[in-house]
């Protein structure tokens, strides 16, 4: 498994190599006010990418920090929520039974 995650790696990579490769040519960018950039496409679709990315991640940013917090309150209410309980112990050689698993946050960010 750990070969064939390696193989789609290096096939990617060289895919990508290739793509920037064959374009070398230069592509003019026209912004606002009759500014523009002239640089290669492949530099232009990578900064283009890269700008994408950005946003994207700034946008979620609002997100994760809501649920960072929500699960710091939730952990912190079921800290102090636990109380040991006082039992009897029990008449015959049983052992004890193993505590509850603990509860994972999700994963998912849903």
């Amino acid at each position: 498994m750990k070969y064939l995650l390696w193989l789609l790696k290096a096939a990617i990579f060289f895919t990508l190599f290739a793509f920037a490769l064959n374009n070398q040519q230069d592509a003019t960018v026209h912004f606002f006010f009759g500014t523009q950039w002239r640089a290669p496409l492949v530099l232009v679709v990578l900064t283009a990418f890269s700008a994408g990315l950005a946003v994207g991640v700034l946008g979620m940013v609002p997100r994760w920090w809501r649920h960072r917090a929500a699960a710091r309150r939730a952990q912190a209410g079921a800290g102090s929520a636990t109380t040991p309980a006082a039992v009897a112990p029990a008449a015959t050689n049983t052992p004890p039974a193993p505590p509850p698993p603990p509860d994972l946050p999700s994963v998912h960010g849903i």
